[in-house]
């Protein structure tokens, strides 16, 4: 596996550490499961003990009283027991987390909390892991979480930036070109839709005809964000695959976009599984007036919402 995009790095000179990883949109309407970019904000954040145990123990979870306490449960836990099995099996973690993300956004609560239990695991244990593995780890916790051991969350929230899964097996990364000017809006709408229910509404194979425009579409905004060409990064963010199916979930779905689309979005879709929204905007005047468009379709359905904007951030997990 190859990984073209740097990590941010420390010495560790003692043995607790406190680190925080970015939400992340995943997706990013034509790059189902292969395409994620990191936020400038929220984060999860997540305070860690080694300890020679060989065992997880959580202490506590603030920010989200209804996540497990259990490792086998919870997505931290499993990152940190596969490290640690990674690091021959007497390495052991306390841990406390502190959930800035809120769990079934769609903005990537789960990869950020396995982001950035791989990312201060591996300071602790003396940087054993390459940058591969650490996101190989963080996937376990997907896995725990969804059913599925995707890196399009993970991947972002560890590295930051906009990653390109080429390949699952293989895993191949790829940090692709961000345009200076690219900004990210996100809506949450106060609704949960869990990941596990999302993917099941998806079908197993889709028609040629329909892969070979979304094929078309994701080449097309790769193109773009390396030509630093705004219109073809927003001709490119249509969805032939998952949106058509995960949209009914999304109460106000048509109106956010159409919303997004009068105030100067390059485009709009579903942030990973939804019901988070986000739209791509040029510069931060217009991310400032998408937002407020889409703010105001929200308040007009009468639907409580979390609002984020921000530049794509080129960080991913970090020490706090």
């Amino acid at each position: 596996m190859q990984i073209n995009y740097p990590l941010s790095t420390v010495n560790m000179t003692g043995k607790r550490i406190r680190v925080k990883a970015p939400a992340t949109v995943s997706n990013l309407s034509c790059g189902f499961d292969v395409l994620g970019l990191a936020l400038g904000e929220p984060f999860d954040m997540v305070d860690l003990e080694l300890t020679g145990t060989g065992t997880v123990v959580i202490d506590d979870i603030r920010g989200c009283g209804r996540l497990s306490r259990d490792p086998e449960q919870n997505v931290v836990g499993a990152v940190l027991k596969a490290a640690s099995a990674m690091a021959g099996g007497s390495a052991g973690f306390r841990v406390s987390i502190e959930k800035g993300i809120r769990p079934g956004s769609g903005i990537g609560s789960s990869g950020a909390s396995a982001a950035a239990a791989a990312f201060g695991a591996n300071l602790l244990l003396g940087e054993k892991f390459t940058p591969a593995e650490m996101v190989r780890l963080a996937m376990e916790g997907e896995r725990l979480a969804s059913g599925a051991a995707h890196a399009d969350n993970v991947a972002p929230a560890l590295l930051g930036g906009i990653i390109l899964v080429r390949s699952y097996d293989p895993l191949d990364i790829v940090g692709l070109h961000v345009p200076p000017d690219l900004y990210c809006v996100v809506i949450h709408p106060e609704t949960e839709i869990k990941t596990s229910v999302a993917r099941g509404l998806l079908d197993r194979q889709v028609p040629l005809t329909t892969a070979v425009r979304q094929w078309g579409n994701l080449a097309g905004l790769v193109a773009g964000l390396y030509m630093e060409d705004y219109d073809l990064i927003g001709r490119s963010l249509i969805d032939f695959v998952a949106e058509p199916k995960r949209s009914i979930l999304i109460k106000g779905f048509d109106l956010l976009k159409k919303s997004a689309t009068e105030f100067g979005a390059l485009g709009t879709g579903i942030s990973g599984s939804g019901p988070a929204v986000f739209a791509l905007c040029r510069g931060g005047d217009s991310a400032a007036a998408v937002m407020k468009g889409m703010s105001e379709a929200m308040k007009s359905q009468g639907i409580g919402f979390d609002v984020y904007v921000s530049p794509v951030s080129r960080r991913g997990a970090q020490v706090c």
